[in-house]
């Protein structure tokens, strides 16, 4: 904003492109480390608490509930009386702390690689998690999500994948493949849904969105890109919700209220039937690129694979 006063003296530059930049500025480093897998820093200031792992920021306790309600209530609301649910990544605990609104819920299994940024969040993030691992509803495993799947034979009314952002080098990016999401695909339960953060869709890197969409409509019979408000992140990102069962992209507003207050225990900060109408309906330049690409992700297409 013109005009506006710096007023911190710790910043945090994350690049978003390779030609732009994100600069967060804070007051403090609650904690840094260096895991198995990545680097960690928790971090306070003026959007309150804020995760970061490798350069990127994660949430804060700011306005995380933006982030989280809109990727587990979609594909809850879509199920209607959700069960079972995996929840795939989510170190801070706050996914796992709205799946456990629904009292629906029977049993979640969080299921994250590292096991030292969760007990980081643990200690550093209560107003995220708000105890919700010590739910006797939740299984925590540290495992990778894709291990996880070729060791289990579990179906799931619900899968949210709550993953850092899509990166075609990383060594994650297999769990953004065709074959992934195939098995995805078969351990939802006959009317389960899927929704996936997939990436940024900023103009200069909407294309790994793009064609993560394009991939998933491979596999799933419905699938629906949404577009939730990410105030803090300094780009918007982008959800996508998939089943095999029919659902509209115009979902009805009152419907939808009808069975927040009768299926939850409420107390949203965002989600409501006109929240969840909104976030369907993308901006039309990305609706056209995704009608255009025909690009698919699939593991022989990755360089490193073998």
């Amino acid at each position: 904003m013109a005009g506006a006063n710096l007023n911190n003296d710790l910043y945090f530059v994350e690049k978003m492109t390779p030609w732009d930049f994100y600069k967060h500025g804070f007051d403090q480093v609650l904690i840094h480390q260096k895991t198995k897998y990545q680097e960690m820093f928790i971090v306070e200031g003026i959007y309150g608490k804020a995760l970061i792992l490798d350069g990127k920021w994660q949430s804060c306790t700011a306005d995380e509930f933006l982030y989280h309600e809109s990727l587990v209530h979609p594909p809850m609301i879509l199920h209607n009386s959700p069960r079972k649910v995996l929840v795939l990544g989510g170190s801070e605990g706050a996914t796992i702390r709205e799946v456990l609104r629904w009292k629906t819920v029977e049993q979640v299994v969080m299921v994250d690689i590292d096991g030292e940024v969760v007990e980081a969040c643990k200690k550093y993030l209560p107003e995220m998690h708000q105890n919700s691992f010590e739910d006797p509803l939740v299984e925590l495993i540290i495992n990778d999500a894709y291990n996880f799947f070729k060791s289990s034979d579990e179906t799931w009314d619900v899968i949210i994948s709550d993953l850092t952002d899509p990166i075609e080098s990383g060594p994650s990016f297999l769990l953004f493949t065709q074959e992934y999401f195939q098995e995805i695909s078969q351990v939802l339960s006959a009317n389960g849904s899927f929704i996936i953060q997939a990436g940024s869709i900023a103009v200069a890197e909407m294309s790994l969105y793009i064609r993560i969409v394009k991939t998933l409509q491979t596999v799933f019979n419905y699938v629906y890109p949404l577009v939730p408000y990410s105030a803090s992140y300094g780009c918007p990102l982008g959800f996508v919700l998939c089943s095999n069962q029919k659902f509209s992209s115009r979902p009805n507003p009152e419907k939808v209220d009808l069975l927040l207050a009768e299926k939850t225990t409420g107390g949203f900060k965002f989600m409501d039937g006109i929240s969840l109408l909104g976030i369907f309906q993308i901006p039309l330049n990305l609706r056209e690129a995704i009608a255009r690409e025909t690009q698919i992700y699939t593991l022989k297409a990755l360089p490193n694979y073998r």
